[in-house]
């Protein structure tokens, strides 16, 4: 279970009509936890709505987090409604999505509101003077959430790509090469994920990093093969029919890890597997995360899986 702390919404506006940036501070304190670039944090709406939102603002700022949200589905909409003064309950910050340690090179690729984790991501790269560039991508400039703000902090090392310019991105072009000690990075809809993945399939596990914000819709989330799996702490052996997600059959048992977009794409339900075979069908676990972890809300196994629960 994740350690809950109350956040209070300090500022609010509107960075494009449909995105609303968010000021978080620590309803107690001065401060909120350390992170790293590129984290999330897990926030608890008034509902008891869990939504994951990237932080969106300079780790080095430790009075106040950023989120910026867009208007889409129930949990934004109660975001962009939720008046200045309001409180919350905030996950410490998440890892996950991030800057390789080590790296030579960074090469940085956002579609739209896949702008966010970069904005934790680039402060201290430039402060360590790091390699990195991002190719920021939108239907046209207005639609893309803090642009002036990543004007300001990347100047040249900012590449726009705007539809209503013409002005298209060769992910192809782009990625056709891989140097040693580059790694390549890349938040946005699914589409660009997937034209991301085929441009990189030649390089190096290790040097793909990838996050989304939207999973396999629900019908294909909670269908598949029936499997089973067996809890090593308890013994328990549970059955996942093939209509139902193993996130469901968890939480059915009382063993269930927290959870929010429960479509593969934020990592929030994923648990520890110590055997077994795993059917990956999540959006977010790197190769080497999959090697040992699941999302229990979309994969699924092959046989029986030996979970660490």
């Amino acid at each position: 279970m994740r350690v809950l702390m109350p956040v209070t919404v300090a500022d609010a506006r509107m960075a494009t009509p449909r995105v609303r940036v968010l000021t978080l501070r620590h309803a107690r304190r001065d401060r909120l936890p350390p992170f790293q670039g590129g984290a999330h944090t897990l926030l608890t709406l008034p509902d008891g709505t869990k939504r994951a939102y990237s932080i969106a603002s300079d780790p080095a700022r430790e009075e106040a987090w950023d989120i910026a949200v867009l208007r889409e589905g129930h949990g934004s909409s109660i975001l962009h409604e939720l008046p200045v003064g309001s409180r919350l309950y905030a996950t410490h910050p998440q890892a996950g999505f991030g800057a390789a340690a080590g790296a030579a090179r960074h090469v940085m690729v956002a579609g739209g509101i896949g702008l966010t984790p970069f904005l934790s991501m680039l402060p201290p790269l430039i402060r360590a003077g790091a390699d990195a560039t991002l190719h920021l991508c939108a239907r046209e400039e207005g639609s893309a959430p803090l642009v002036a703000e990543t004007r300001v902090l990347l100047g040249e090392r900012l590449v726009t790509w705007f539809g209503d310019a013409r002005r298209r991105l060769d992910l192809a072009a782009l990625l056709a090469g891989h140097e040693p000690g580059t790694h390549a990075y890349c938040c946005g809809p699914q589409r660009m994920l997937e034209a991301f993945r085929a441009a990189t399939a030649h390089w190096p596990d290790e040097a793909i990093h990838t996050e989304t914000f939207l999973g396999l819709a629900p019908e294909r989330a909670t269908s598949g093969e029936a499997f089973s799996v067996r809890l090593a702490r308890s013994g328990v052996t549970l059955d996942v029919p093939a209509n139902r997600s193993l996130l469901d059959v968890l939480r059915e048992a009382g063993v269930a890890p927290e959870a929010s977009c429960e479509g593969g794409a934020c990592g929030t339900c994923t648990v520890p597997v110590l055997a077994g075979r795993v059917v990956h069908r999540d959006l977010c676990l790197s190769g080497p995360k999959r090697a040992r972890m699941m999302t229990t809300c979309v994969s699924r196994g092959e046989g029986e899986l030996i979970l660490d629960l």
